[in-house]
């Protein structure tokens, strides 16, 4: 097993109606973002002390990560990598990646999760090369059922943000989620860390937890920010979170019966309902009150991505014929986010049933696993219209 696959994150053991319905919702966001301010600083919140025990012998995994404030761009090599053509040559392209005095263009301001070696956030965590296909999403975390996950959480943004996870266990403490919960004091500390500050989530990893009867040897959840969750999760502050069944996986919790994993995140990261939104408007040297907040200016924010990249941009999905190799699929967004991604080229199975396509829906999780047989460079793209023309489309490449 190559040691890239263990080094993703530190860890210690101890269509035009769809657009014109996301125009809609977008034009009621933007005044909400007008509004909000910037984070004030305070003192760190204390350390929280550790209120979920461990549900069986296994370990605790323990991890640095910080949102970080990056500049994002979606398409870095400026072409269509699908049709070799340069981005501004292609006018349905361009709505989405050319900048100009009225368009922000393909580099937004965005946050990321990103991992650390240590409790100083002296020191990033390198992203390898079999993990640079994350994209703008955050570090894997990894555990294994019966474990307990540590994770200390530095926020380094300009507003305040959380982590939440999905199907993991946690107490009120450890929540990562900002609402009327009836919940006061120390409960509270988890659901708004400030810029600056630093918490520490417990998570338990009980059966339920895990992968099911009819699971694979390991499933994909997710964990984003949860404090106002719309704004955070379009400013990227999201990641993948890899359970594997006890027993099923090495010292590191990666199941030990495949040879290769990819996480792909299809999303319509709406720039329009970003936290960044007012500081990317800056940049083009205009604001909220004066740029004309029109349908065209606001169907030039909606990046169809995956893992943050559009038209062919996303790097990283490389393996060799006869891998067994473990896709992680996940969705994210609003209404308008039902996607269909489809491979070319190969064949999956996903719940001992034999397909090409897999359908997604906001925050659903699939698990599928792929043994190529055919070598070559082939399509992988959302298989709704809409979103393949703006830009929701990667390239894979199986070698011989």
């Amino acid at each position: 097993m190559s040691a890239d696959r263990r080094t993703e994150g530190n860890v210690r053991h101890v269509g035009n109606r769809s657009r014109m319905t996301r125009r809609r919702l977008v034009a009621g966001s933007l005044g909400v973002i007008a509004l909000g301010g910037v984070g004030t600083e305070s003192a760190a919140h204390p350390m929280a002390t550790p209120a979920v025990q461990s549900s069986g012998p296994g370990k605790t995994r323990e991890y640095f990560i910080s949102a970080e404030e990056i500049d994002w761009d979606y398409a870095p090599s400026g072409m269509d990598m699908i049709t070799g053509e340069r981005l501004e040559d292609e006018p349905e392209a361009a709505v989405f990646t050319k900048p100009g005095p009225d368009r922000i263009g393909r580099v937004y301001r965005k946050a990321q999760y990103q991992a650390f070696t240590d409790e100083t956030f002296a020191t990033r965590v390198p992203v390898t090369s079999a993990w640079e296909h994350l994209g703008i999403m955050g570090p894997v975390i990894r555990a294994e059922v019966g474990d307990t996950i540590l994770v200390h959480f530095r926020n380094r943004t300009t507003f305040d943000a959380s982590m939440h996870p999905h199907g993991v266990r946690y107490d009120k403490a450890n929540e990562g989620a900002l609402y009327a919960d009836g919940t006061s004091g120390t409960d509270k500390l988890d659901d708004a860390v400030k810029p600056g500050d630093t918490y520490t989530y417990t998570w338990e990893v009980p059966d339920r937890s895990g992968p099911g009867p009819a699971d694979l040897s390991s499933m994909i959840w997710m964990y984003h920010s949860h404090t106002h969750e719309i704004p955070d999760t379009y400013a990227g502050l999201v990641g993948p979170l890899i359970i594997a069944r006890q027993g099923a996986a090495d010292a590191d919790a990666v199941p030990t019966d495949i040879d290769r994993e990819f996480v792909t995140l299809f999303s319509v990261f709406d720039e329009n309902s970003s936290s960044y939104l007012a500081e990317n408007l800056k940049r083009i040297g205009s604001n909220l009150s004066t740029v004309d907040l029109d349908d065209e200016f606001t169907e030039s924010n909606l990046m169809h991505s995956i893992n943050g990249y559009v038209y062919g941009n996303l790097p990283g999905l490389t393996m060799k014929v006869g891998e067994r190799v473990r896709w992680y699929v996940v969705g994210m967004g609003n209404e308008v986010d039902l996607h269909t991604p489809h491979w070319h080229g190969e064949t999956l199975t996903w719940m001992g049933m034999r397909m090409d396509m897999i359908e997604l829906l906001p925050m659903s999780m699939r698990t599928l696993d792929m043994v190529p047989d055919e070598p070559g460079t082939w399509l992988y793209h959302c298989h709704v219209n809409d979103h393949m023309i703006a830009g929701m489309q990667a390239l894979y490449t199986v070698n011989a």
